[in-house]
């Protein structure tokens, strides 16, 4: 009965121990599937609204050309040297530009606005979850901090010009893109109820 008792005792004491130092068990892995899932559904596109083309861009305004020139380079675009004609002060330079068949099969048309559309290269992906808040794996509901990044680029987006000229390209490739999101426990797992992007960290 003595050996018993102490055995009995060693495992009440050992579920004791256990309880005290019970680790935060929350699965990391699911909160990058319900992230994922949430991005899948959401594409990265150059503009962040939709443009229409034809379009017509001065030739010395840099701002106006680069991105379109770009695109050019890329083979997604046509570029044709004109001249406009201004009212009483005589004309100005500029290039027109249009979809080449290479763009037409990248081009994403905008259902909504005929001629409109987007240039998009896939979808981010989270690289790493960072952290979360609170520390209590029975919760139903965390803010989870991760990094994230633009998925396999398709070629005509991965080049040094096309990242130049599209800083936004630049920085949702650059795999150091950060945000916060809220995410809640429901019968089909985690789902995502909002997104905060942070500051890129270089």
């Amino acid at each position: 009965m003595r050996i018993i008792r102490i055995v009995a005792m060693v495992m009440a004491a050992t579920v004791v121990f256990g309880v005290g130092c019970k680790k935060n068990t929350v699965d990391k892995g699911a909160f990058k599937s319900a992230l994922n899932s949430y991005y899948s559904a959401r594409q990265e596109c150059l503009w962040t609204a939709p443009i229409k083309f034809p379009a017509q861009a001065d030739t010395s305004n840099d701002e106006q050309t680069k991105g379109y020139d770009a695109l050019t380079d890329a083979g997604l675009l046509t570029r044709k040297s004109a001249e406009k004609k201004r009212f009483l002060i005589g004309s100005k330079q500029v290039n027109d530009y249009d979809l080449s068949d290479k763009g037409r099969t990248a081009w994403t048309a905008d259902q909504t606005q005929p001629g409109y559309g987007n240039f998009c290269y896939g979808h981010a992906e989270v690289t790493a979850i960072d952290s979360y808040t609170p520390a209590d794996d029975n919760a139903t509901q965390y803010n989870v901090t991760y990094h994230y990044a633009a998925g396999s680029l398709p070629g005509w987006a991965d080049s040094t010009e096309m990242k130049t000229a599209f800083p936004k390209l630049a920085s949702e490739s650059s795999g150091q893109q950060t945000a916060t999101a809220k995410l809640a426990k429901s019968n089909d797992g985690w789902m995502v109820q909002s997104v905060q992007p942070g500051t890129p960290q270089m």
